[in-house]
């Protein structure tokens, strides 16, 4: 767990980072198969499950992260009430669930980030990409490798060189999902205004160092 991750700074496509400022993109890579949790993983979610109760989570939106993201979250069009922010979905799942379960590496070691830190997370398969992420609109004709149909215009995607790889926030192409033969896992920050570069680090530290540790 002493690993240091140094975080790659993608970039936002100009017109967009002029609509939203604080708008950015980072981003570490792990050597890191997927699988079932480590029973040291799956304890830091029971250790998460007794510190996240009914009117903690009541209180959730108030704190300075979640409420960024549920601004943000307004100002692209989505209404954080029906599709909820990372943090807020994954503690509402709690509540339902009577506690965090355990869903294998990576997600468990991003869950444990997003649930610290409010941070919204991705993962993609490291191997895959070509090279640095950013955040951009979709172009004509444009689609997520493996889902199927054009995305409509404008959309806001997070891609690489080539092309998008999934949603900003919602679906990420099959072509780059972390899946069985996945060994380099990219654990991606999307940071909004109102979200420190310091929540950033740590979030990406945290997942990057459970993984490294599963």
């Amino acid at each position: 767990m002493g690993w240091a991750p140094t975080p790659r700074q993608g970039w936002v496509a100009p017109h967009i980072a002029s609509e939203f400022p604080g708008l950015g993109i980072a981003w570490v890579e792990v050597d890191a198969k997927p699988g079932r949790s480590p029973e040291a993983v799956r304890h830091r979610l029971r250790d998460l499950s007794d510190r996240t109760y009914g009117a903690q989570a009541i209180r959730l939106r108030e704190r300075p992260i979640p409420w960024a993201y549920r601004v943000f979250y307004r100002q692209i069009g989505l209404d954080p009430d029906r599709t909820r922010t990372p943090v807020e979905q994954l503690t509402l799942e709690r509540l339902e669930a009577g506690g965090f379960r355990s869903h294998g590496l990576p997600a468990d070691a991003l869950n444990i980030a997003i649930v610290e830190t409010g941070v919204a997370l991705r993962a993609f398969d490291a191997d895959r990409l070509d090279g640095r992420l950013c955040i951009r609109d979709s172009a004509p004709g444009e689609s997520l490798a493996g889902a199927g149909g054009d995305m409509a215009k404008g959309t806001l995607t997070i891609a690489d060189d080539s092309q998008p790889l999934g949603l900003l926030f919602g679906v990420t192409g099959e072509a780059f999902a972390v899946d069985r033969d996945s060994s380099r896992i990219a654990v991606a920050a999307i940071q909004v205004k109102g979200v420190p570069q310091i929540a950033v680090e740590e979030a990406l530290w945290m997942a990057a160092s459970t993984l490294e540790a599963g």
